[in-house]
């Protein structure tokens, strides 16, 4: 499955301003984006046509972020990036219980925004890619990744593995045959926070490595690229 191209972001906001402002700066750096003012509005552009996330004000007249968040969480998955001049830790707090994906006080920067959406995309094609494959479950060499069960099978027998070492495998899985960057990575799998000299991926890939190579040491099924980061090889070390 390939990276989304061209997203489509839903901004809802009762700012004009601020909503013209985010449909210019997305749409330079290659979105489209619908903009609404209040629920009603956001309702009428989110059926014509379904965003790939939304960037929900928390303060709105009528319906507010918080109850328009339960709603849509009632019918969509879709992403979502709650904004609000309010930063206190217990308005985060509960826009994330409801199921925002994200929280940005304002005032914010646009290039932080544009960030949080991107790493908000990306881990949202990690989770399609992984429902995608529930149904047929992914296989390489002697391994089976059954997604729903959240485990990774060697002849029917479940290979232990962390949460940490299991979310860089799905991410590997969902992108074969394709060098993954340190910084896509680390994207995928935490989102937007991380320190720019992160090494983190290098010890989980090693990690990694121990439980599912023939020989850790010489690496079939996830290979370094030199310089640009790890490919994921399902045929490992098949012709």
């Amino acid at each position: 499955m390939n990276a989304v191209t061209n997203p489509h972001i839903l901004v809802v906001d009762d700012d004009p301003d601020l909503r013209d402002l985010l449909a210019t700066y997305l749409g330079a750096n290659g979105f489209a984006v619908a903009s609404a003012g209040d629920g009603a509005a956001m309702w009428v552009a989110f059926n014509e046509r379904l965003p790939n996330a939304i960037v929900l004000d928390l303060m709105l007249p009528g319906e507010d972020g918080l109850s328009l968040t339960r709603a849509l969480r009632a019918k969509s998955s879709v992403p979502i990036l709650m904004l609000s001049a309010r930063g206190e830790e217990l308005d985060r707090v509960i826009g994330l219980e409801v199921g925002a994906d994200d929280y940005l006080a304002k005032p914010f920067g646009p290039r932080e925004l544009l960030a949080r959406l991107r790493a908000l995309l990306r881990r949202s094609h990690v989770l399609e890619a992984e429902s995608a494959a529930a149904a047929a479950p992914p296989r390489f060499g002697p391994f089976a990744l059954d997604t729903l069960g959240h485990r990774l099978l060697r002849g029917g027998q479940e290979v232990a593995l962390t949460s940490a070492d299991y979310e860089l495998l799905v991410a590997l899985v969902a992108h074969p045959n394709r060098v993954l960057s340190r910084d896509t990575l680390v994207d995928m799998l935490r989102g937007y926070e991380r320190d720019p000299f992160d090494r983190s991926i290098d010890n989980r890939v090693t990690r990694l490595r121990r439980k599912i190579e023939p020989e850790p040491a010489a690496p079939v099924f996830i290979r370094t690229v030199r310089g640009e980061g790890y490919l994921f090889n399902p045929r490992g070390g098949q012709p």
